[in-house]
């Protein structure tokens, strides 16, 4: 990190942005894992390496985030995590047993046992091993045992026998520890103690004593019993002057807290607004007409909101029955006269249709009673457990356990059945399929994107902007040049129509959404080398097993998964290769062009852009791992987009009013029949003229250099305006031609003599 400080500075970034920096467990690539006592990573460079980091970052004008991660912890490793180890040894007396979400439950007549989902088949028991230090081993897992339990030459299942443990599948319903969705390898801290809290946090504490940090993202933030004591806690401890970013589910009508002790979130929900305002409405009605033709499925809105349902009390029964079992006695033990049974298919039948990611904020209160009426409506047999549920949301604040249990199943089963699940079986236009998105909702209006950016301006002025992360599904770049399909639909569909008589897949719907995946990553300027075929083909096995549709993680069907990377294999070579090469030079323009329209609008829309590493040059990532590469940092800085940031980076540097927490976002008119190809803002500080204006270009495979930009134009508000890139001044009524020429975002600032 310290040997790009150079060409960060040179970017113009304000901080460096880090992901989890404490011990995880041994080879992680992520640090999501950590392990307790939390204690800098020594991997990474330890305290010392730290202090060095942020002096040398201090001393260039960077400043340092980091990336905390206050829900769970690893514990596939016992001889790691000494907190997990101990409940381990000691079952319920634990000295940690309060620290973890347990539940334990009676096993052949010994109580507060913890069952482990730890089995992948029913001969898994087989390889169970003893090693010399008492530790038992399955698979990838280690497990402590209690004291005395075990000796060398012990057969492992009679020491087995002897713990506070047992061994169960994951689909079963009653697992002993709350996990990370259903990642078994994560188990749940009960951050909500204080205890805890002092516990997970000391370290924080160190680093802000020192003002060796200037912010933190806190990862999962639903994951926690209590947001917002969380929060208030944290923003004690940090102190109000620095950043706290939140990684938050938001529903595209979802508004965030403004009560919360917070500067925003990670930026998801603004993703979504600028992904959406560069999709063009009539290709999408179009291309669920293809995608039906393609597939037999509708992808229009009604019919994705139907396959939400469905999937979502798929996902409900077979991931989270555990969590569901949870959410109903919670709720069961607010009204101990109402039969559980109907309890649970209250809540069950509460959660399928749910909108909002988790139920409990107060912003979601009424629409929340609204969901719990209309499924008492279509489940009237179970009318006295919608009355209790209606109770706990009524007053969420008395009933805190039961709020917690229902929202946390909420929103586990959200991320996993929409973004986990949905996204890989539906692909009627998969650059809409992204963290923060809605396929039903794909496009909005300009004065919808305008009205919302304003709303941001006001109230979070600060929040983070995303376009591309560690977590997205595809990066920025490979989104906008599939969005450009939609701009295109009926090539798209001779092409797809091509293919399929040229090499026939083996499953339709797998195979369209691959398709769309190779055709956003293809090389502009040839086909496929090896490097990117390995990449494709490790995509394509992940898709299909998150999909779970003809394979699955739980169960692997190696053959199917072979038909699909054979036919994902012909296509990156002969006729088919030449074909998408012939498409993909159609729409790579276009799609380059509005990724960098994207990206300004990112940087000096409302909000502070989240720049992801490689992304100040064209970046090409599919989900991780593929988004987790090693960065060349020795790309060349006169890059179009390393170019375009840094000079809107410039920009926000000269003018930090503008841009900050009095800054103010206003809406420029479009003129002429082609204005709905142009997005325009200005920026400026309260209650002062604004000295800064971006106009973007939009949908520009049927908006090129040319006469179509002569019928469209901007009002630019009062006085010279100097475009940053050529030094043309402007003023009055300017039209696109002029302004843009061939270019896809202009951005003007105030000429020094107005």
């Amino acid at each position: 990190m310290v040997g790009i400080l150079d060409d960060l500075v040179e970017l113009g970034i304000s901080h460096l942005y880090l992901s989890p920096v404490l011990t995880a467990m041994p080879g992680s690539q992520h640090g999501y894992d950590w392990v307790p006592p939390a204690r800098l990573s020594a991997v990474l460079g330890g305290l010392d390496g730290f202090r060095l980091l942020r002096g040398l970052a201090r001393a260039v004008g960077i400043g340092v985030l980091i990336d905390i991660v206050p829900n769970h912890v690893g514990i596939r490793d016992a001889r790691h995590n000494p907190w997990w180890a101990d409940v381990l040894r000691f079952g319920a007396d634990s000295e940690y047993a309060g620290y973890f979400d347990l539940h334990p439950v009676q096993v052949d007549g010994i109580d507060q046992v913890i069952l482990l989902p730890y089995l992948g088949r029913d001969d898994d028991l087989a390889e169970l091993t003893l090693d010399d230090d008492g530790y038992l081993h399955l698979h990838e897992w280690v497990m402590a045992t209690a004291p005395g339990s075990a000796s060398p030459g012990d057969d492992p299942t009679v020491v087995l026998e002897r713990q506070h443990y047992r061994f169960t599948s994951s689909s079963d319903a009653f697992l002993g520890y709350r996990r990370f969705l259903d990642i078994n390898e994560l188990a749940v801290l009960r951050t909500e103690i204080a205890q805890v809290f002092d516990a997970t946090h000391g370290w924080l504490r160190e680093l802000v004593a020192e003002d060796l940090i200037d912010g933190v993202r806190v990862d999962h933030l639903d994951g926690l019993a209590d947001p917002p004591t969380y929060l208030a806690r944290l923003r004690s401890l940090i102190g109000p002057e620095r950043l706290i970013y939140v990684e938050k589910g938001l529903a595209v009508d979802e508004e965030l807290d403004p009560r919360l002790p917070i500067n925003g979130t990670t930026g998801y929900e603004q993703l979504q607004l600028i992904e959406a305002a560069f999709t063009a409405p009539p290709g999408i009605i179009e291309l669920d007409e293809i995608y039906r033709w393609v597939t037999g499925f509708h992808g229009d809105d009604q019919r994705l909101a139907v396959a939400a349902r469905q999937l979502r009390e798929e996902t409900m029964r077979s991931s989270f029955s555990t969590r569901l079992r949870w959410a109903s006695q919670a709720v069961s033990a607010v009204a101990p006269s109402v039969p559980p049974y109907l309890v649970e298919q209250a809540v069950a039948a509460f959660i399928v249709p749910l909108t909002v990611n988790r139920p409990d904020y107060p912003q979601a209160r009424e629409t929340v009673l609204e969901v719990i009426e209309h499924a008492r409506a279509a489940l009237p047999g179970a009318d006295a457990g919608f009355d209790a549920l209606r109770t706990v949301f009524s007053h969420p604040d008395d009933h805190p356990e039961a709020a917690f249990r229902v929202s946390d199943l909420a929103s586990v089963v959200s991320t996993k059945a929409i973004e986990n699940v949905g996204f890989h079986r539906t692909a009627r236009l998969i650059s809409a399929q992204e963290l923060g998105c809605n396929p039903r909702r794909p496009t909005v209006s300009r004065s919808m994107f305008h009205e919302r950016n304003r709303q941001r301006a006001a109230v979070w002025p600060l929040s983070l902007t995303a376009i591309s992360t560690h977590d997205t599904k595809r990066s920025g770049d490979v989104r906008a040049r599939i969005a450009v399909i939609a701009q295109v639909p009926q090539r798209w569909h001779i092409l797809v129509r091509s293919l399929w008589r040229l090499t026939p897949p083996p499953h339709e719907r797998t195979a369209y959404l691959l398709l769309q995946n190779i055709v956003g990553t293809w090389p502009a300027d040839g086909i496929p080398d090896a490097a990117l075929a390995q990449r494709l083909a490790a995509y394509t096995t992940k898709a299909m097993r998150e999909a779970a549709v003809i394979t699955s993680w739980a169960e692997p069907n190696i053959a199917a998964e072979q038909e699909t990377l054979d036919w994902v294999a012909g296509l990156l070579t002969g006729e088919p290769a030449t074909q998408i090469s012939a498409f993909v030079d159609l729409i790579a323009g276009p799609g380059r062009d509005e990724a960098l329209a994207r990206t300004a609008i990112a940087l000096l829309g409302p909000g502070v852009a989240d720049i992801y590493q490689g992304s100040q040059w064209w970046f090409d990532a599919l989900t991780d791992p593929d988004n987790r590469r090693p960065v060349d940092y020795g790309q060349c800085h006169d890059h179009p987009k390393f170019v375009l940031i840094s000079q809107a980076l410039a920009l926000r540097r000269r003018h930090p009013e503008a841009f900050g927490r009095t800054g103010t976002y206003l809406a420029l008119i479009g003129r002429g029949e082609r204005r709905r190809h142009l997005l325009a803002f200005a920026r400026g500080e309260k209650g002062q003229p604004p000295v800064v204006v971006v106009v973007a270009a939009r949908m520009t495979q049927t908006f090129r250099t040319g006469a179509d930009r002569a019928e469209a134009a901007v009002d630019l508000p009062a006085g010279r305006w100097r475009d940053v890139q050529t030094d043309a001044v402007h003023s009055g009524f300017v039209r696109a031609d002029h302004l843009l020429g061939d270019r896809s975002v202009a951005i003007l600032e105030r000429a020094a003599d107005e």
